[in-house]
């Protein structure tokens, strides 16, 4: 699991006992660019401080990236930084779920095994429905 990291602050701090075990929703994703649905099975991750998509996933899907302007560490859950790299780019899309529709950036992250990962801004618009 991972969290955002800025100017290299954690934002997490839960221990692994904590995860008792993976909750996974299936959610539309459209891409902005072109009004294009799919539909993935993402990890709902109440220990991530943003949504993070893997970088494969987003180059085979052809997700139009935007690079930021500042980098964004990824630390582990256990506190230490993610060797695979910083967050450098993100994807704009509506997040589909429900009957609801959520424009969301997501951070575009490698090495994780996840397509995509949904933390508490995306469980901040759905706590009603995911409990």
């Amino acid at each position: 699991m991972f969290t955002r990291a800025i100017d290299k602050t954690s934002c997490c701090n839960l221990d692994n006992e904590d995860m008792l075990r993976e909750v996974t929703v299936k959610i539309g994703l459209e891409r902005i660019d072109i009004q294009e649905e799919i539909i993935v099975e993402a990890l709902s991750d109440n220990s991530m401080t943003g949504l993070v998509m893997n970088s494969e996933f987003a180059r085979k899907q052809e997700f139009r990236l935007k690079k930021i302007n500042k980098l964004i560490y990824v630390r582990n859950m256990d506190g230490s930084f993610n060797k695979k790299g910083l967050i450098k780019h993100i994807v704009e899309v509506n997040i589909y779920y429900q009957g609801h529709r959520e424009r969301m950036e997501i951070d575009v992250i490698r090495g994780q095994k996840w397509s995509v990962i949904l933390g508490i801004p995306w469980l901040a618009c759905y706590n009603l429905e995911i409990d």
